[in-house]
C-alpha cells in the first residue's frame, strides 16, 4: 500500500511575531505576549526570550526573573484570528483535508493532492512560501507518513525549517528519542515509563502489547504503534466543536457579590459574543469558579431549548451562580461554557475549499534552490 503524505505546518512563535510583524520596534527583543502583573500568564514568548527560559503558560512574574529585560504586550486575539484564517486559506489552496489543531497549527494530506508538484515535500516548501509572502510571518513543516511522525519532524528544525521522515527512516527515527520528545506521551506518563526503565523508543519497543496494556490500559495500543513509527489515525476534516467557553482570572480576588456578579455579566458578554461569531448557539450552561484557595467547582444547566440571546445566557449563568453567595472566600477565576451546541459549524458542515489550480502561470514552479534538492527526496 502505498504511503500517505502528511504535512503538519506549525507557525513560528505565532502571537509573538505577529505582534513583531506589526511592531517594528519589538523585532529583536526578548517579547512575551500577556500580561505583565502579579496573575499574569505568558500566552506566547518570542524566540529572543526562550534562552531564558521563558515558556508559554508561565506566570509572568517568573518570566520577568528568568529575563529581566522581557517586554509585555498584550495579546489581540481578533488579529490572530484574521492572520490564521488567511494561513488556513492558503492551505486550501493545496487541499481540502486540512485539520486545525489551533490558530497557529494543522495536519494537511497531501496524499492524493500532491497534484503538478509530484511530492509533498514540495508542496510543504510552496506552502511555507506562500505564508511568508503574504502574510510575513514565518512557518516550519513536518512531512512524513502519518500524524505522528510529521509532528514530530516539524519541530526538528524549528524555526523557519523543514524536516522529512520518509517511511524508511521512521523506526529508526523514533528508537533514538527519549520518551518525552514523543508527542502523545506527558509528563505524567513520561515519568511512569522512566520508572520502568523505558527512556527511549527503542526502550518503548521492547515491551510486547500485553505488557503495555498492563502498565498503561487503552493507550497501550498507541505506544506500541508510535514506538515502531506507525499511527493509522486519519486527518479528521471538520471535527464536531463540544463547545465554546471563555473564563477570566482576577488580578485582585472578587469578595463582593455586586463585583463579581458584574465580572460574570461581562464574561458572557465575551461568550455571546463567540456564540454570534461562529453561528452557534447551545441548551448547557457550565459556570466554572476558582476560588482564591484554588478549590475550584462547576455547575451546570441544560435548558429545554437552545439559547437565543445574550440575556438568556447571562440569566442562567447567575442563576447558577446565585445559590454560592455569600462568599466564603474570594473568586480568583469565573467561566462560563456553553455546550449541546447546534448550527453549521457544531456539525461540520462548512463548504468544501475551492482548489487551486497548480503552474496556472509560468511563475508557479517548485523552488529552485539547489540545496533545498538536495535535501529533499521525493516523499
Amino acid at each position: 500500500m502505498e504511503s500517505r503524505r502528511i504535512v503538519h505546518i506549525d507557525m513560528d512563535a505565532f502571537y509573538a511575531s505577529v505582534e513583531q510583524r506589526d511592531n517594528p520596534s519589538l523585532r529583536g527583543r526578548p517579547l512575551a505576549v500577556g500580561r505583565g502583573e502579579a496573575r499574569g500568564v505568558v500566552a506566547a514568548a518570542s524566540y529572543e526570550a526562550r534562552p531564558f527560559g521563558v515558556r508559554s503558560a508561565m506566570p509572568s512574574l517568573k518570566a520577568k526573573r528568568l529575563c529581566p529585560d522581557l517586554v509585555f504586550v498584550p495579546g489581540r486575539f481578533d488579529v490572530y484570528r484574521a492572520v490564521s484564517a488567511q494561513i488556513h486559506d492558503i492551505f486550501a489552496r493545496y487541499t481540502p483535508l486540512i485539520q486545525p489543531l489551533s490558530l497557529d497549527e494543522a495536519y494537511l494530506d497531501l496524499t492524493d493532492y500532491l497534484g503538478a508538484y509530484g511530492s509533498a515535500t514540495l508542496v510543504a516548501e510552496r506552502i511555507r512560501a506562500d505564508i511568508r509572502k503574504e502574510t510575513g510571518l514565518t512557518a516550519s513543516a513536518g512531512v512524513s507518513y502519518n500524524r505522528f511522525l510529521a509532528k514530530l519532524a516539524s519541530d526538528y528544525r524549528k524555526p523557519d525549517g523543514l524536516f522529512v521522515i520518509t517511511p524508511g527512516m521512521g523506526p529508526d527515527f523514533v528508537a533514538g528519542l527519549t520518551v518525552d520528545q514523543f508527542h502523545g506521551i506527558g509528563p505524567a506518563t513520561a515519568q511512569k515509563m522512566r520508572a520502568l526503565g523505558i527512556e527511549t523508543g527503542a526502550d518503548l519497543r521492547k515491551l510486547d502489547l500485553p505488557a503495555l496494556m498492563r502498565h498503561f490500559g487503552k493507550s497501550a495500543p498507541f505506544y506500541y504503534g508510535i514506538s515502531r513509527g506507525i499511527d493509522e489515525r486519519p486527518v479528521v476534516v471538520n471535527r464536531e466543536r463540544k463547545s465554546l467557553g471563555t473564563e477570566q482570572t482576577y488580578l485582585t480576588d472578587l469578595q463582593k457579590k455586586d463585583e463579581a456578579e458584574s465580572a460574570l455579566g461581562l464574561i458572557a458578554t465575551k461568550l455571546w459574543l463567540q456564540v454570534q461569531r461562529k453561528q452557534l448557539t447551545g441548551r448547557t450552561v457550565t459556570l466554572k469558579v476558582k476560588y482564591a484557595n484554588f478549590r475550584q467547582i462547576t455547575r451546570a444547566r441544560t435548558l429545554p431549548a437552545p439559547i437565543t440571546s445574550e440575556a438568556c445566557l447571562s440569566e442562567t449563568g447567575h442563576s447558577l451562580f446565585a445559590p454560592l453567595f455569600p462568599l466564603q472566600t474570594g473568586v480568583r477565576l469565573l467561566g462560563l461554557t456553553l455546550s449541546s451546541l447546534s448550527g453549521s459549524a457544531a456539525t461540520g458542515s462548512t463548504p468544501a475549499p475551492q482548489m487551486q489550480l497548480l503552474f496556472d502561470h509560468p511563475s508557479e514552479e517548485p523552488p529552485k534552490n539547489p540545496e533545498t534538492f538536495r535535501s529533499l527526496s521525493l516523499f
